[in-house]
């Protein structure tokens, strides 16, 4: 994912989450790590956050190593229907991992709410907003092996965004080995699980499971664990005629394809979303418009630099932020796979806008931040910063603050070695800031980075006088001032 997806985000000491957050006292939720507290971002008071903290102390080193692996596979998962996991803050004796807060609550309320009846089209949207989750992550070759109505959860109480969370179970397989651990939650388990035998077709029984409950108002398997597993292992799941035959026969056909016994005539993710009952329920999405081609011909054009501060500021963006644009990228991503392949953008971009082939290739190469040929999704945010995303001063304190590693209220050769490596898109850190006009050779105050990012000149400070120039060259400085700020 590159170097600002994950080295930027995973801080040591001396960095503590304290000097970035204030944890309050308001419990989110409890697992098995204890308490998730609600925390406000300093920098961004309007921001808030759900942390986690994982003990160290008494681990075995190999466990804690695993778990060091994990924290960078997970930081690196960058999609607008998965709960993302901001920073996390190692220390001696625990790591603290600051996540997405989700003020919209789990799914399993929601349909508590509504008394366990969610009609057909609000299902249809809630599994395909699942299906392009978890086509995602098994798309980077994860598997989350705990896929369960509580496991969804809304991003605003008002809304019906739907973010996939809790990749404590999860992990990074290939695709020609089976895995053997037994785990996940019990009703939501495939059949080979118990076999200890299993691909990541796991996790599309479980789906099966979770839209069954979302369009039957119950789950498939009751009873003793014993029953539930004999169940299962037979596929023979509760119908009810009454709610089976109030299904329209496509959504019937669905639930049949996810809950096969033989996870081989299992239907992906990928084929999950191109089914006739998810392609028919589902509204053609909005394409991109002029101003969304406009910001991506804009980065493409971008000194390499200004990219690299657009791709940090990418994940200092607040929700609303996010939200406003992550339906573009949707469009954009045809396989629906989670990321912009070289032909996606080709098409969306040649077909109806003209764009040539050469400035094409140009917008790539600017938004491959990790040279993989894919454009990811806060690559894209990035793209859209300052054109389509207004850039608000806390969003570009908390940006510099990312820089500015060690506080110094400058940025440095140092500083952007410590983030980015020796690197950025193929260019030297040593060399990133030759070109700017900055007041000490190779060091950058805030002032200097607000101005360069907002493209004006800068101004001199507040408390700058003018009282001791002759009369016409203070009437000329006011003038020069009164003509930059237009």
């Amino acid at each position: 994912m590159g170097k600002i997806a994950v080295k930027a985000r995973y801080h040591k000491e001396p960095r503590k989450l304290d000097d970035d957050l204030r944890l309050t006292p308001q419990v989110l939720g409890t697992g098995l790590n204890g308490n998730v507290l609600l925390a406000v971002s300093k920098s961004m008071p309007t921001q808030k956050y759900a942390v986690k903290s994982l003990k160290l102390q008494g681990r075995p080193e190999e466990h804690t190593q695993r778990l060091l692996r994990e924290m960078e596979i997970f930081l690196s998962l960058d999609h607008p229907r998965i709960a993302r996991l901001h920073e996390v803050y190692e220390s001696k004796h625990r790591l603290d991992l600051v996540m997405e807060y989700m003020e919209g609550g789990e799914l399993f309320d929601r349909i508590a709410n509504k008394k366990g009846v969610f009609p057909e089209e609000d299902a249809a949207m809630a599994i395909w907003q699942m299906l392009l989750a978890i086509s995602y992550i098994h798309a980077k070759g994860i598997v989350h092996r705990d896929i369960k109505l509580e496991n969804w959860l809304y991003a605003r109480k008002d809304g019906n965004l739907l973010k996939l969370i809790d990749f404590g179970f999860s992990r990074q397989c290939d695709p020609n080995k089976k895995m053997g651990l037994a785990c996940g939650t019990l009703s939501y388990m495939a059949p080979e699980v118990f076999h200890h035998s299993y691909t990541s077709k796991c996790d599309m029984w479980s789906l099966g499971v979770t839209a069954f409950s979302l369009l039957m108002g119950y789950m498939p398997f009751k009873g003793s664990a014993q029953q539930q597993a004999r169940d299962i292992e037979q596929g023979k799941y509760i119908l009810r005629p009454e709610k089976w035959d109030q299904l329209s026969v496509p959504a019937q056909d669905f639930l049949k394809s996810l809950l096969q016994v033989d996870q081989k005539e299992r239907l992906t993710a990928q084929a999950a979303l191109q089914h006739p009952w998810i392609a028919t329920m589902i509204k053609e999405q909005p394409g991109i418009d002029d101003s969304v081609v406009d910001a991506l011909r804009e980065f493409g054009q971008a000194s390499i630099f200004r990219r690299c501060c657009m791709a940090m500021m990418a994940w200092n963006l607040s929700y609303d932020e996010r939200h406003e644009v992550s339906a573009y990228f949707t469009a954009l991503d045809a396989a629906k796979d989670g990321h912009i392949t070289r032909v996606e953008l080709q098409a969306a971009l040649q077909d109806r806008y003209h764009v040539d082939e050469d400035e094409v290739e140009q917008i790539l190469d600017a938004m491959d931040s990790n040279g993989d040929e894919e454009i990811h999704y806060s690559d894209f945010l990035a793209a859209m910063v300052s054109t389509k995303i207004v850039m608000h001063d806390e969003t570009l304190k908390a940006t510099f603050q990312k820089f500015d590693t060690d506080r110094t209220g400058c940025i440095t050769e140092k500083n952007l070695r410590e983030v980015l490596g020796d690197k950025f898109n193929g260019v030297r850190v040593n060399t990133l800031m030759m070109d700017l006009s900055l007041s000490k050779h190779n060091q950058m105050s805030y002032r200097e980075f607000e101005a360069y990012l907002r493209s004006r000149p800068l101004t001199p400070p507040s408390s700058f006088k003018l009282t001791k120039v002759k009369p016409r060259t203070r009437q000329r400085w006011l003038q020069c001032l009164a003509w930059c700020s237009v």
